[in-house]
């Protein structure tokens, strides 16, 4: 396999839970600390790096003695509170020992979808890394809803990777990678379609909620972005830094190029950083209409689901289900239920505010 040439200098890590923290020894440190030598390593060479670690749950499981991952999202919360400064400490006196500097960055869906919040968190970011500082960010689970919450780091890895424009994500895990029907690794994955969503499996551990299905979700997410996205073990050593220097090279992993003509940034911010508030069904000349960059009209929706603002970004399918577009649309769910599948004075979502799925 011939490697690339591309330069990836910014650079997302994830790192999850189930890399160090066993559900029956606790917190692997070693491990945890051999992570963090290669990201020393990475900013030693000029590289910006930002770590998303899962494991506060875990950790402030371990703490309190719970065997089993809670169902209450209290008690997730209460665990969060606890394991957060666990996993934190852990960070800080990691990276003091590489005299680098860390800031933890909390965060949930509302600092995604509101524009002013996700342009505060993206200009965040980019200025401690001008900074030379290590970012470790995590879902905010000691205040997440479940109306707010992420549900799993990888989503949240993605969405980072999105914001800052990264040229690599790395998802660790304890797994090789996306394996094929004969437990092979598949190495190059050019376009992720259903037939590699098929070979996804969830995962069984107690303490994380991910497995292939979200970081399958998650490495779409990131190629339509423009981020090239690798899918690796976190246990094998250098791994990190072999990745980061050429994705490409024929490394132990998986590798997910990016899509062509991928989204510019604003529109990601409509596809992947704001949650959707609802969603409206079109006929098949709208659907066509949209893939030809127009924007959408009234005449052509079908129906209207839930319960959306102007302003708000909705889901946009096809009477088949599928998923077309989102967009930010001109008018509420309760005008647009009135007026669809007929004429009305304005555009739905003007093209300018669609993103195309």
């Amino acid at each position: 396999m011939k490697g690339s040439k591309k330069a990836y200098n910014r650079i997302v890590i994830k790192i999850g839970s189930s890399l160090f923290c066993s559900e029956s020894d606790g917190l692997n440190r070693g491990l945890l600390k051999s992570l963090v030598l290669e990201v020393n390593k990475l900013v030693d060479s000029g590289k910006e790096v930002i770590i998303v670690s899962s494991g506060a749950i875990a950790l402030g499981m371990l703490r309190l003695g719970m065997d089993c991952r809670p169902k209450g999202l209290p008690f997730l919360q209460a665990a969060a509170a606890v394991g957060q400064n666990i996993l934190m400490e852990n960070y800080l006196s990691l990276l003091e020992e590489q005299k680098k500097n860390c800031a933890q960055v909390l965060l949930t869906w509302e600092d995604f979808t509101g524009r002013t919040r996700y342009l505060n968190a993206k200009n965040t970011l980019l200025t401690l890394l001008k900074l030379g500082v290590v970012p470790v960010i995590n879902e905010n689970d000691t205040v997440s809803t479940d109306e707010i919450r992420f549900g799993d780091n990888d989503q949240l890895s993605a969405r980072v990777a999105s914001l800052v424009s990264a040229d690599l994500l790395v998802i660790l895990s304890d797994v090789d990678g996306l394996l094929d029907k004969d437990k092979r690794i598949v190495r190059v994955v050019p376009q992720i379609n259903l037939q590699v969503k098929q070979l996804a499996c969830p995962t069984t551990r107690k303490t994380c909620v991910g497995g292939m299905i979200t970081k399958i979700d998650a490495a779409k997410i990131a190629v339509d972005s423009g981020v090239v996205c690798v899918i690796a073990n976190g246990k094998n050593s250098g791994l990190i830094c072999e990745a980061a220097g050429d994705p490409l090279s024929g490394g132990l992993w998986t590798v997910f190029l990016p899509k062509q003509g991928y989204l510019a940034e604003r529109k990601r911010w409509i596809a992947f950083g704001s949650k959707p508030r609802g969603k409206i069904i079109i006929d098949d000349g709208a659907r066509n209409a949209l893939q030809n960059k127009k924007s959408l009209l009234s005449v052509g929706v079908v129906s209207v689901c839930g319960n959306f603002d102007c302003g708000d970004v909705i889901v946009i399918s096809d009477k088949q289900g599928n998923e077309i577009a989102r967009g930010k649309v001109a008018v509420s769910s309760k005008q647009l239920d009135k007026v669809k599948g007929g004429r009305f004075e304005k555009e739905i979502i003007h093209c300018n505010d669609l993103a195309l799925m």
